[in-house]
């Protein structure tokens, strides 16, 4: 029996530039060279998969031959006989080939001699060559000088997700389009509108899951859509995505972090087992952790971000991560995140992923427990005498730095990151005095020194005079110094040994 149905990627493809979502840029560009007569020799379309890379090359040659007008035009007409022939894939002078499975030199002989011969129905021959990366070496040679110089009737567009494999000579006689992720906002209106088309009903929340799920991918988005419907008869709810992406509700996880956080294992473990036996995917659990780790992450009051409206959380479980921020310090959740980062090649390695995860959260649990490294240090310090408490000065607008740690401390403080950190990483420091410093560079920036002279001036009042010296007096920079000496305390090597393999990879005081 026929088959009539069209998979709704392929029935609601893009047949024209107005129609092409979310690639605003892209479209501007060519319809604007279309209509000025400004059309290139060679155009190469790159971009992750189901972008519009091969709609935008049928696009192209629909405009470049559309008979509704006796030129090439921004608004094919999608009618006539070049129109609906160029979108069949059947058209006789528009050509697509498919770079894997012609590779060699001997196909690309082949497409080159044909190219000679004038168009039989069009105004231009057009070769449309799908993941040109998959051409051999030799084929790419074979290419290169008609690719430059073609005949006037020729156009080549040149499709790929692996822009960097395509060689530079290729590129530089290509006009390059990178064609973007498409919003999630775009996908979800796009969706919404397939399924009014389809008369199928379609929630929001499962339309918001539809279209994070497609990572910037219509095509992808869009078979997801496909098989939502299919599943559930075309009443496609949040619960039913859910049940097929076998993704765990975000509330869900919200929740599952704020009890991971709160440093009861038992009760952790018993939720774990409860989400598994439900059928959630550990994999998409750990994606989702590692999601709401970088959104807690953003939303962390000391960053000063304020770019939660954008995440994928309600208002109210934007709240519930602001509480749960309150609890928690910055550093815990850069330790975390690092665990888990470390734990995707265990989980996809593990015969048992169960096991595997219920070790991961006993582990992101203890971490969450650990003190800091200025915390450790700060314990190890308790029962040195301390000196008698003394009023405060009047402080005055102006800074007064004496030496190197004042200076670090005071461009932290005033949230001059990229000096500081340049400062403590780069220079080994010579001479510091009240006004003076004299230092090697080891990365030689030329604009350093005036950067800091001007910055100094401003905070200090006072004319600062900085030397750069250009022989390396060989010592440790600033940053060296310190990690050298928290290796050497006795509790954070015990705090290290907790973990097999752990290093010490950034210090934050």
């Amino acid at each position: 029996m026929e088959n009539n149905y069209t998979v709704l990627a392929r029935k609601y493809r893009s047949q024209d530039f107005e129609s092409l979502i979310g690639q605003d840029v892209l479209v501007k560009t060519l319809t604007t060279a279309i209509n000025t007569g400004r059309i290139a020799h060679a155009y190469i379309f790159t971009g992750i998969r189901g972008t519009g890379k091969t709609s935008t090359a049928r696009i192209l040659a629909k405009a470049l031959n559309c008979l509704s007008s006796d030129h090439a035009t921004s608004k094919p007409c999608g009618v006539c006989e070049n129109c609906r022939a160029i979108a069949a894939g059947q058209h006789i002078d528009v050509m697509e080939i498919d770079a894997a499975s012609h590779t060699g030199v001997d196909n690309m002989r082949e497409i080159l001699d044909a190219a000679l011969y004038r168009p039989t129905n069009a105004r231009y021959k057009v070769y449309i060559i799908d993941e040109v990366h998959m051409l051999s070496t030799s084929a790419f040679n074979a290419l290169l000088k008609t690719l430059e110089e073609p005949p006037a009737h020729v156009i080549f567009i040149l499709a790929t997700t692996e822009i960097r494999k395509v060689p530079v000579t290729i590129l530089s006689r290509c006009q390059r389009f990178d064609l973007a992720r498409v919003p999630v906002e775009t996908l979800k209106k796009h969706f919404a509108w397939v399924a009014e088309q389809e008369k199928i009903e379609l929630s929001d929340g499962a339309n918001e899951l539809l279209a994070r799920a497609a990572d910037g991918s219509v095509r992808d988005g869009l078979s997801l859509l496909d098989q939502a419907i299919a599943q559930t008869g075309g009443h496609v709810d949040e619960g039913a995505v859910l049940d097929m992406l076998k993704r765990t509700d975000r509330g869900t996880v919200v929740n599952f972090m704020k009890t991971v956080l709160s440093g009861d294992v038992n009760v952790a473990l018993n939720k774990l087992d409860e989400i598994y036996n439900n059928g959630a995917d550990l994999t998409m659990l750990l994606n989702d952790m590692m999601e709401w780790t970088h959104w807690a992450t953003r939303m962390y009051p000391s960053l000063r971000l304020q770019d939660a409206t954008s995440s994928p959380y309600t208002a109210d479980q934007r709240e519930t991560i602001k509480k749960i921020n309150e609890n928690i310090s910055l550093n815990t959740l850069s330790r975390i995140w690092q665990v888990m980062v470390a734990a995707v090649p265990e989980l996809q390695a593990s015969a048992n992923q169960k096991q595997c995860f219920d070790m991961l959260i006993v582990r992101l649990m203890h971490i969450a427990d650990m003190p800091s490294i200025p915390e450790l240090l700060k314990q190890n310090a308790v029962g040195t005498p301390k000196e008698e408490a003394k009023p405060e000065p009047v402080k005055s607008k102006y800074l007064e730095i004496k030496n190197s740690d004042e200076l670090v401390h005071a461009l932290q403080s005033a949230r001059e990151l990229l000096l500081c950190s340049y400062y403590t990483t780069n220079l080994e420091i010579v001479d510091f005095e009240v006004g003076k410093i004299k230092y090697f560079d080891r990365k030689g920036d030329k604009d350093f020194s005036q950067k800091l002279t001007t910055w100094l001036k401003d905070k200090t009042n006072q004319n600062w005079t900085i030397e750069r010296i250009e022989e390396a007096p060989h010592q440790q920079t600033i940053s060296e110094h310190t990690k050298s000496e928290i290796e050497a305390d006795p509790m954070v090597a015990d705090a290290m040994n907790l973990f097999e393999g752990a290093e010490i990879v950034n210090i934050s005081k």
